[in-house]
């Protein structure tokens, strides 16, 4: 499990992508073959056509041009499947029920992909058009008016990543069972992301308009994707472009934590957590009393901060002031050594060059804004850029120690998008029980019970229903939440807070004189 925050992969509006699906159309062929492996079976794809025609699309084609380049045939193939796929059912096109696209889908994980075809398309009974709606897929407007066998290459890749997919596990549903399990277990792994912090002010980075990849884009950096701000072969070319916006990134959380770190402190405190996977970079765990030895960080925090240069390592506060004004902080242990050597200064050419001067004022008997500090080295927050090795504890813990303990996970608040932290629920055993919490739900992961709404109402409201007391001045006892099935699911809940209606103010009461 050991890995690095990936970079390079292309965006799914990239140019390369728009001229794939520009160029998509179908093509002749005979069979779809695609080895698919998962914890349950191993097995081969094999959709067969029907009918005169074998049309396969490019797609396809340009998959098994592409077979010695994994990299590129996962980056640009998945990117394509993505634009169409949903996380919604239909109600615009020729699609299948709820009710019926879960029953596809458990069918493809019992009987195995040949059974699964015969019984489908193969036997006549649903085309492979509206049986991608099962899988969440809308059919591409590039394959209209084409025969139903164009569209068996995206029906091989649908159910290829299905079955990539853990089994959901089907005695686990409702709300009680979630309860329930809290109750018993004992080892929970508690994964976290952005949104656990959001109704403290600090925004997420995936969401539109407001999160912050969203309005970094909107500040002509210079960059072709907001991304790079955390690329570090960028940073130790430029570190200015990360310091020109860290001011925006850098928490301000002193003593603060939302009801959801209190409630992964309560699981601390109950004896129930294992271990608290934490994406986020704000440290605000700390805040809540999550103890270190429950805690990795596996982007890292702005809890401390290294410098590029001898690796002398400062407490993240002493970086702060420096952020603040948008100045990129220096070493101080560099600066002290030059000192001492007598080289720190040197004073600065009047005469423009064309160059940028990066330098940082200095406390001392001189006007240091004429002079440039060339050889101090570059302070950087502890965070994990995008490249970057993420820390050994993440790995070592998850594989020698977690893995084998764990009965119970719950993911809260990340839409598990960013590798290799996106792999770990993947990685656990299959038949551990998982609950997701979050806005908005997920279809590349099979969770057991999704619970949706604002992370700090759902966690709330568990505690409420299992007894436990949830002390935190976010929490009020009164709320009252409205929880509902979506439409479609039995293990897929909508949770709701209800304001409380505006008290009418008091009559007057009417006036009680006589009038003769």
């Amino acid at each position: 499990m050991k890995g690095k925050r990936p970079v390079g992969r292309p965006r799914k509006n990239s140019p390369a992508v728009k001229k794939a699906k520009k160029e998509q159309k179908p093509s002749s062929s005979s069979l779809v073959r695609v080895e698919v492996t998962d914890d349950q079976q191993v097995g081969h794809l094999n959709v067969k056509p029907h009918g005169h025609n074998h049309a396969r699309n490019e797609l396809e084609e340009r998959m098994n041009d592409l077979q010695g380049d994994s990299w590129e045939t996962e980056s640009l193939f998945e990117d394509v499947i993505e634009d169409i796929t949903e996380d919604r059912f239909f109600d615009d096109v020729d699609a299948v029920s709820p009710e019926q696209a879960v029953q596809y889908r458990q069918q493809l994980q019992a009987f195995g992909p040949q059974e699964f075809c015969r019984l489908t398309v193969d036997s006549g009974t649903i085309t492979a058009k509206k049986l991608l709606t099962a899988f969440g897929i809308r059919p591409p407007a590039f394959l209209e008016g084409f025969q139903d066998d164009s569209y068996y290459s995206l029906l091989t890749l649908a159910m290829t990543r299905e079955l990539a997919k853990r089994a959901k596990l089907l005695k686990y549903n409702t709300i009680d069972d979630a309860i329930t399990l809290l109750n018993q277990s004992r080892n929970i792994i508690v994964l976290t992301g952005a949104g656990i912090s959001t109704s403290l002010g600090i925004p997420d980075f995936r969401s539109k308009e407001t999160g912050l990849y969203s309005k970094l884009e909107k500040l002509g950096l210079g960059i072709s994707d907001p991304q790079e701000v955390f690329n570090i072969d960028l940073f130790r070319e430029d570190p200015n472009i990360f310091y020109s916006v860290a001011k925006d990134i850098l928490p301000d959380t002193k003593g603060v934590y939302s009801p959801t770190h209190a409630f992964i402190a309560k699981l601390q405190n109950m004896g129930k957590l294992l271990t608290n996977y934490s994406q986020n970079i704000d440290n605000i765990e700390a805040n809540a009393g999550i103890r270190p030895e429950k805690l990795v960080q596996c982007h890292g925090s702005f809890a401390t901060a290294t410098c590029q240069k001898c690796g002398h390592k400062v407490k993240g506060d002493t970086l702060v002031d420096d952020i603040k004004a948008g100045k990129i902080p220096r070493c101080t242990k560099c600066i002290d050594e030059l000192r001492k050597s007598g080289s720190m200064k040197r004073k600065r050419s009047k005469k423009p060059t064309g160059k940028r001067t990066r330098r940082r004022s200095m406390d001392d008997d001189d006007d240091d804004g004429q002079y440039d500090i060339p050889d101090a080295g570059v302070m950087k927050p502890d965070i994990i850029f995008f490249g970057e090795e993420l820390p050994d504890e993440f790995s070592q813990r998850l594989v020698k120690h977690d893995r084998d303990l764990v009965d119970l996970v719950i993911v809260i608040g990340t839409s598990l998008k960013v590798a290799p932290v996106s792999e770990v629920v993947p990685y656990l055993p299959p038949h551990i029980p998982q609950i997701y919490i979050s806005r908005t739900a997920v279809s590349h992961i099979n969770f057991d019970i999704d619970l949706l709404g604002d992370c700090d109402v759902v966690v709330a409201e568990l505690c409420r229903r299992a007894g436990w007391d949830l002390e935190h001045e976010m929490v009020s006892p009164d709320k009252v939440v409205d929880v509902r099935l979506a439409e479609g699911y039995k293990s897929r809940h909508i949770f709701t807070a209800i304001e409380p209606p505006t008290p009418n103010p008091t009559p007057k009461p009417m006036s009680t004189k006589n009038y003769r």
